[in-house]
């Protein structure tokens, strides 16, 4: 064990520096982040407090993809170097390595460095089975992603789902937090139990909830919102040095087209649009930085906003040519949305201000609830 934490101490505690796909943080961001520490960065300095039970496990199975770094490593890579007997991999939307396009199949297959299986949980098979399970000797679940903060961001239902799995059938469950890059507000409609999809699973949740994946984890498991939850729990690592407040760089892209901390950030207000016929500029360098059609927002130097931006969506509305279609006729904007009040809002011309008055009586029992699962201040 000793000569383990000796190796892998010199990776611990440093954040990477990724100039992917045009994301770039500088050591200036890492300064402004007041040196947050994710919690894949602290598993090992932690390991005396949690029992670990990584290299006795019979097999572990990672939840990871491309944002799963342990330093400027891949935890996969950092857990085989250690010993730890990783058996398969299960991945989310966008697949293993982040390059599949939102909406794409994900097909099941092999890592090429590793070896190890890959299994996909997005598509129709979104949680592990018993079999997977069993077929990979699974008794202990790491889960590393790093979530946006947004409802409709399906990395949240893939917890879900991996949740749900690890309580039926007894498993072990680590999970490692990474801060939240939208976690200084909590804002938009809540989810309506009749809107429930896969970009919206729990009821009463707003489109920003303000709560890092752990925090998220918690309440799951605290509202009962996962099967066979009653004496489920889970072992979580936390973020040093963070606060919902912190300003937070991500170093890769979460999906591929986030490519940039005003992408990032834009998100929360721009997803909506995906349930128009409007484009939030995929298939240009500035996905989710621009938006439009004959008439064009350009986002990219809109300072980063504390509250979802609804003005974005009335004014697009309202500068559509009469004749063309807006809203999709397939029910995308109301499970974006959680709701069907929001299109007839819209439609009806209603101010900003009356729309977001409608909103506050569900954001308050929010907030009460996600009051007793926070883990930061």
């Amino acid at each position: 064990m000793r000569k383990f934490l000796s190796l892998l101490s010199s990776i611990l505690l440093t954040i990477s520096i990724s100039s992917a796909q045009g994301y770039v943080q500088s050591d200036v961001a890492i300064l402004e982040t007041g040196n947050i520490v994710p919690g894949a960065e602290r598993i090992w300095n932690d390991w005396p407090e949690h029992d670990f039970g990584l290299l006795s496990a019979q097999g572990v199975a990672v939840v990871a993809n491309q944002s799963s770094l342990v330093g400027g490593r891949h935890l996969v890579d950092t857990l085989l170097a250690s010993g730890v007997k990783v058996t398969v991999i299960f991945c989310p939307e966008h697949g293993f390595r982040g390059d599949a396009a939102a909406g794409a199949h994900v097909a099941d297959g092999i890592d090429e460095k590793t070896g190890i299986p890959i299994v996909s949980l997005y598509g129709n098979n979104k949680k592990p089975t018993p079999e997977q399970l069993r077929k990979y000797h699974v008794d202990l679940i790491i889960f590393d992603l790093q979530d946006v903060g947004c409802r409709f961001y399906t990395y949240i239902s893939t917890l879900h789902y991996v949740l749900e799995a690890a309580a039926e059938n007894n498993l072990c469950f680590y999970l490692l937090d990474r801060p939240n890059p939208n976690s200084r507000y909590v804002d938009g409609p809540v989810l309506e139990e009749k809107y429930k999809s896969f970009v919206g699973m729990h009821p009463g949740v707003p489109v920003v909830y303000g709560m890092t994946i752990g925090e998220y984890a918690q309440m799951i498991i605290g509202e009962k919102w996962v099967a066979s939850a009653k004496d489920f729990k889970i072992d979580i690592f936390p973020i040093q040095n963070y606060t919902h407040d912190s300003i937070y760089m991500l170093p890769v892209p979460p999906s591929p087209n986030l490519r940039t901390p005003q992408a990032i950030a834009l998100y929360p207000s721009l997803c909506f649009f995906e349930g128009t016929t409007i484009s939030v500029g995929r298939g240009t360098p500035y996905p989710f930085e621009i938006i439009g059609n004959s008439y064009k927002l350009d986002l990219r130097n809109e300072p980063f906003p504390n509250r979802l931006q609804l003005d974005y969506l009335i004014d697009m509305y309202k500068h559509t040519p009469t004749g063309k279609f807006f809203l999709k006729k397939n029910n995308f904007f109301e499970k974006l949305a959680g709701t069907a009040r929001l299109r007839s809002q819209l439609e009806k011309g209603v101010t900003e201000e009356d729309i977001r008055a409608s909103w506050e009586p569900g954001l308050a029992q929010f907030k009460v609830i996600r009051s007793k699962y926070l883990i930061y201040p």
